[in-house]
């Protein structure tokens, strides 16, 4: 908090309490992270504005040692000690802890002043520092007890996320950090985890065995460098298969299986389905109800011989925007689609006449749509009657029967909504969102059902 002033301090308090501008945009406005600002609103919260009067203070040794051992013997929160003592930042009393450690457990105080040149020289001659050190304030028993501790803590924190066995790599990895944090042994560090039923145990042999073993994959890395690129270069949508596909393509032989393990090892997973809510739009019977031709036989051969089409609402801070698009049944690529803020019909016959003129050959294609209003209506079953289009309805109630428009709905709220809702700020980021998602799924991201190409690239591949 050193670079705000005073005044950007209490402007920043005010902002926060009056609800007036949310942590993020007080962080970005002012440069600083949010946890800088939490402590800050708390600090004022605890103390008042009198405590930003405070400049450079220089805090006593017993102080130093009082609020340390808060910390390390009465397991007390750091933040909320710093808090207590009024101190600008956690991190002045993290440094006192970590200096604490790393001088034997002896508060350290540096003498005021520039040391004299001469007498630095001899006190490095004599192998002493001018600094000024404590008496340890923990007895053995007590830093023992804080060491065992310390290792139990860690070793139980290697499960929580998994909460299963932790490997053995995780474990020695665990045991080599706090053998360098707390300059104790090795065999002090086993014996306490092997004395511990709940904590995974490992022998001395074990321990040095896998520390020492090589890594099989060591000669796999420019592979590994080139799966996180697809990985990350696609947003994170691509699990091993697709990941495994693009790398064929770019004709490197390798099996999908050691693509697998290797995105495992590197704990790179693609993003899981979520369940998401249908927007219904049927509301009785409008018009005449036509046959289900499809009869969830979805694929055809050639493009523009199948199309479906659907509406999906997608819901943003109570707010609501819907997609309406059309998709071919041979290469599963979006011909058109239209984003309004009310499923009207409209929207409906907007899709329809830019998918007419991208494709204005329609003789013979099927048109399946759900039971919605929409398609019920007079004039759009009049425009597909008038341009050769034969119409096509799912059974009522049945949503498997529009299953290739429902799958493209799953993948494409997974992939680039549920979980993301906080990225955009309003509709209109949402709908951008969405148009340039749609324009990556049609060119870029791959499918395996299609050759292991994008829509476009395989509607090329099949009319060449």
């Amino acid at each position: 908090m050193s670079k705000l002033s005073k005044q950007d301090k209490i402007d920043i308090y005010n902002l926060w309490k009056n609800y007036q501008v949310g942590s993020g945009e007080l962080s970005r406005r002012y440069d600083v992270n949010i946890s800088v600002l939490n402590y800050l609103v708390a600090l004022i919260d605890r103390h008042g504005f009198s405590i930003l009067n405070k400049s450079y203070i220089t805090y006593s040794a017993e102080f130093k040692e009082q609020a340390i051992r808060r910390v390390i013997v009465n397991h007390e929160s750091l933040y909320s000690v710093a808090l207590d003592l009024g101190l600008k930042s956690p991190g002045i009393l993290f440094n006192w802890v970590r200096s604490y450690k790393e001088n034997g457990y002896n508060v350290i105080i540096k003498p005021k002043g520039r040391p004299r040149h001469e007498s630095q020289k001899q006190a490095d001659q004599a192998g002493k520092s001018p600094l000024k050190a404590r008496k340890p304030s923990l007895t053995p028993s007590e830093l023992k007890t804080y060491y065992r501790e310390r290792i139990c803590k860690k070793i139980a924190r290697l499960s929580q996320p998994k909460e299963q066995e932790p490997k053995a790599e995780e474990i020695a990895a665990a045991v080599t950090q706090l053998r360098r944090e707390l300059k104790v042994s090795v065999t002090f560090i086993l014996e306490t985890i092997n004395a511990n039923p709940d904590l995974p145990h490992m022998s001395r042999s074990n321990y040095y065995y896998t520390i020492n073993k090589k890594d099989k994959d060591a000669k796999n890395q420019p592979l590994m460098t080139l799966i996180r690129k697809i990985y990350e270069d696609n947003k994170h949508h691509y699990g091993y298969r697709r990941v495994a596909q693009t790398i064929q393509n770019l004709g490197i032989k390798v099996n999908h299986k050691k693509i697998q393990r290797l995105m495992t090892k590197m704990k790179l997973y693609g993003i899981r389905i979520k369940g998401w809510r249908k927007y219904n739009s049927y509301r009785g019977s409008q018009g005449p109800i036509k046959p289900d031709l499809i009869r969830r036989n979805f694929f055809s051969i050639l493009p523009d011989r199948k199309w479906y089409s659907d509406v999906t609402e997608f819901k943003l801070n109570g707010q609501k925007t819907y997609l309406s698009p059309i998709i071919d049944g041979c290469t599963q690529e979006i011909i058109s689609y239209t984003i309004s803020r009310s499923p009207n019909l409209k929207q409906t016959m907007d899709m329809l006449k830019l998918a007419w003129q991208k494709h204005p050959a329609l003789n013979g294609l099927v048109f399946h749509t759900d039971q919605g209003w929409q398609y019920q209506h007079a004039s759009f079953q009049a425009w597909l009657k008038n341009h050769g289009v034969e119409q096509s309805m799912s059974r009522k109630g049945n949503s498997l029967d529009d299953g290739l428009m429902e799958g493209f709905f799953g993948i494409l709220k997974r992939e680039m909504f549920y979980g993301f809702e906080k990225n955009f700020k309003n509709l209109t980021e949402l709908e951008q969102a969405i148009r340039e998602y749609i324009d990556y799924y049609n060119n870029e991201r791959i499918k395996i059902k299609l050759k292991g190409l994008a829509p476009i690239k395989y509607r090329e591949l099949v009319l060449s």
